[in-house]
């Protein structure tokens, strides 16, 4: 599928704060803020996020794990049945997928911490994670953009959901890392790795799949906004998550512009829409 003017537009303008976010979690492998306790802090916050986390218009707002697992309770008695509720198959597919993937990524992450932490600390209890202020706010930005903008709200949502897969991204290049964190930074980078490559269809997806659905040039310049107002606060989000690596005044600076693009894969978006519309 050739991507539109908009779309690419859109992809631009979204290149410099995927960077932004980037440049947090690369800046943190480095810095001197970094100890054993702040990544058991990041870990146990991005755990909260794979388990509880919520703004991209699940079922009934319910977050990445309960949401699928309440609406596929909910739509069991309807798949294929041919009435007019009828639920496809597929869909149900799709949300058990949805489901798995989720869970999975929290696992992953539970298991690097599992094996950095102290023997004196306990196991991550899920039931027990909180989320932080920034990314409450986050949270509710795009709960408000959903309400306020219906569907157009929840894609644009979906567009800016995992940042481009950034956290993923930096955390596989950190394997080549020396210095003290060298054995965890080998732990993250593979759990990254695994969750990278779940991630990344349904990140293209989220992002180049705007181009076949026949938005307008008024809604895209509304869905930029949306976006734009988003990633900037997934770039605060992240930088709170890892213990402030970032200064106020750069982060400033890269909402000015002040920074290289993070490039887009133009043909590996292209190679996976062509996959899926031959199937």
């Amino acid at each position: 599928m050739a991507f539109s003017q908009e779309l690419r537009s859109l992809i631009d303008t979204s290149s410099k704060l995927w960077a932004g976010e980037a440049e947090v979690v690369r800046t943190y492998w480095t810095s001197p803020v970094r100890t054993l306790e702040t990544d058991l802090l990041w870990i146990r916050r991005q755990c909260s996020k794979e388990f509880n986390g919520s703004g991209i218009g699940e079922y009934k707002n319910m977050g990445v794990f309960m949401g699928p697992l309440t609406e596929l309770k909910e739509i069991f008695g309807k798949i294929d049945t041919g009435e007019e509720d009828s639920v496809s198959r597929h869909y149900v597919l799709e949300l058990i997928d949805t489901l798995k993937d989720e869970y999975e990524h929290f696992c992953l992450f539970s298991d690097v911490y599992d094996q950095i932490k102290p023997n004196n600390l306990p196991s991550i209890n899920p039931h027990k994670l909180e989320t932080w202020d920034e990314d409450v706010a986050l949270t509710r930005l795009r709960h408000s953009h959903i309400a306020e903008h219906g569907q157009l709200g929840v894609r644009a949502s979906r567009f800016t959901e995992g940042g481009y897969c950034t956290l993923f991204r930096e955390g596989m290049r950190a394997a080549d890392l020396g210095g003290q964190f060298a054995p965890s930074n080998k732990l993250i980078a593979a759990a990254c790795k695994e969750i990278y490559e779940d991630e990344f269809g349904h990140m293209l997806e989220g992002i180049a799949g705007l181009g076949r659905e026949g938005w307008s040039a008024e809604e895209f310049k509304l869905m930029e906004e949306l976006v734009v107002s988003q990633l900037r606060h997934r770039v605060l989000m992240r930088n709170a998550e890892f213990s402030f690596p970032l200064s106020e005044e750069r982060i400033l600076a890269i909402f000015g512009g002040e920074i290289e693009p993070e490039p887009f894969d133009y043909i590996a978006a292209e190679s996976h829409l062509a996959l899926e519309a031959a199937e």
